[in-house]
């Protein structure tokens, strides 16, 4: 069944969103927009890639989790799994798996799309699971925009992995926050400043949030990461390739021969 959106039009603004207000604001948006996100994005993202941004980034190439023969046998969360793309991949090369995400309609997806893996609704600041269950985990897009406490998820994730285990996540570039979300050329100027904090957020006609984003410096980033208990092992930040036309959102080629549009870090337990 395919849900309706939303009959209003929300109001965009810059405001203060606490953890609880952001998780449930997401987590409504994402269950009311799964169905044109899988629509809008499927083709592109595809049943069993592992792509890790509208750069087309893709982890056979990248190899960011390791080699793809040395996921054999590892267990692996996916955090903000949507519907679970990259989990289908990692299944393939041998790895177990778990895919999680906030939003029951994504998992719903990953269910339409199949795979033999776990399923798990639950918010990426509360993982339901025991201390060093996992040997990997990942985070394409997922979890790490949206909410309000970073690095509270990081010390969850850090939690979850074995020791020498390793997080790697990407998100929107920080630097994207101080241009408009065009992918025009009205989106190459400078609108706003880079260390402006206040989150963007969509709101309903009684001043509640229905979908909420959080900006971080990339230094605000690398600080999440160190206190969250990582060290940092890289920070990518792909290239917009030849190969891809498309646009998604404020992302184009126009954009991405220019400015970047995602940041990767990669980082390890000790």
């Amino acid at each position: 069944m395919i849900q309706e959106r939303e009959s209003f039009e929300p109001e965009a603004t810059r405001r203060a969103a606490d953890v609880a207000e952001s998780s449930r604001a997401n987590r409504g948006w994402w269950d009311r927009n799964a169905d044109e996100y899988q629509v809008e994005h499927g083709t592109f993202l595809g049943d069993d890639r592992f792509v890790w941004g509208p750069e087309g980034l893709d982890e056979v190439e990248a190899e960011l989790l390791g080699p793809p023969e040395e996921l054999k046998g590892k267990d692996v969360l996916e955090i903000g799994a949507g519907a679970a793309q990259c989990a289908r991949w990692l299944a393939a090369q041998g790895a177990r798996p778990v895919a999680l995400d906030i939003s029951h309609r994504q998992l719903q997806h990953a269910l339409r799309i199949g795979g033999s893996f776990p399923l798990v609704c639950a918010d990426a600041g509360a993982l339901p699971f025991a201390d060093g269950s996992f040997d990997l985990a990942c985070s394409a897009y997922g979890a790490l925009p949206f909410v309000a406490d970073p690095a509270l998820v990081l010390k969850e994730v850090r939690r979850v992995l074995r020791p020498g285990g390793r997080f790697v996540f990407s998100v929107t570039h920080p630097i994207r926050w101080a241009f408009p979300d065009e992918p025009g050329p009205e989106g190459l100027s400078v609108s706003g400043s880079y260390f402006d904090r206040t989150p963007y957020v969509e709101q309903d006609d009684q001043g509640r949030a229905v979908y909420v984003e959080h900006h971080r410096t990339l230094g605000d980033r690398v600080r999440d990461v160190v206190s969250g208990g990582f060290r940092l092992l890289d920070l990518v930040e792909p290239e917009w390739p030849a190969w891809n036309t498309s646009e998604w959102g404020g992302w184009s080629p126009l954009r991405g021969n220019l400015i970047p549009g995602t940041a990767i870090f990669v980082c390890v337990r000790d």
